[in-house]
């Protein structure tokens, strides 16, 4: 292999790697990078799953329940989408039902916590979105309560 040859992949594999640390820390600096590891959650939207992460509650009592970050102030916003979670008899394979994700003009990471619960003579349905709730509510086998519960719940991966 000629010098230049080995010259020229020197300098093509630094540059690149100058890029690369470049595209991390434009503009702002946060610190150095590093990963850490943390339980995902999955949840339904419209029919499919995403994948998500559940960092902070305005309950205290949830954040010890659930080994994550206490913070009262998220607990004054208003206005969020909701976050369904059915209490009680499910069916097999429920999860949390986001009633937006990342892309809808309503997403955001913070969610009102939504409880679901059948009614005792109802016969539990996979619900996989926030149209189906509506739609099983009406029909009287399912009800809501608000949880008074924000949830930080930034969703990372959609389908």
């Amino acid at each position: 292999m000629s010098l230049k040859l080995v010259f020229g992949s020197a300098v093509a594999v630094a540059l690149s790697a100058s890029a690369a640390y470049a595209a991390i820390t434009a503009g702002p600096a946060m610190g150095p990078v590093s990963k850490v590891v943390r339980p995902a959650f999955h949840g339904y939207y419209d029919g499919h799953k995403d994948t998500y992460l559940n960092t902070d509650v305005s309950s205290k009592s949830k954040a010890a329940a659930m080994h994550i970050n206490y913070s009262a102030w998220i607990g004054s916003v208003k206005g969020l989408p909701e976050i369904y979670l059915v209490e009680g008899r499910a069916a097999r394979g429920q999860l949390a039902v986001f009633g937006s994700e990342p892309g809808e003009k309503d997403y955001s990471p913070l969610w009102a916590e939504t409880i679901l619960t059948w009614k005792a003579s109802a016969t539990p349905v996979l619900i996989t979105s926030d149209t189906q709730i509506d739609k099983i509510e009406k029909s009287g086998q399912l009800t809501e309560r608000d949880a008074h519960v924000v949830l930080n719940c930034p969703i990372i991966k959609i389908g």
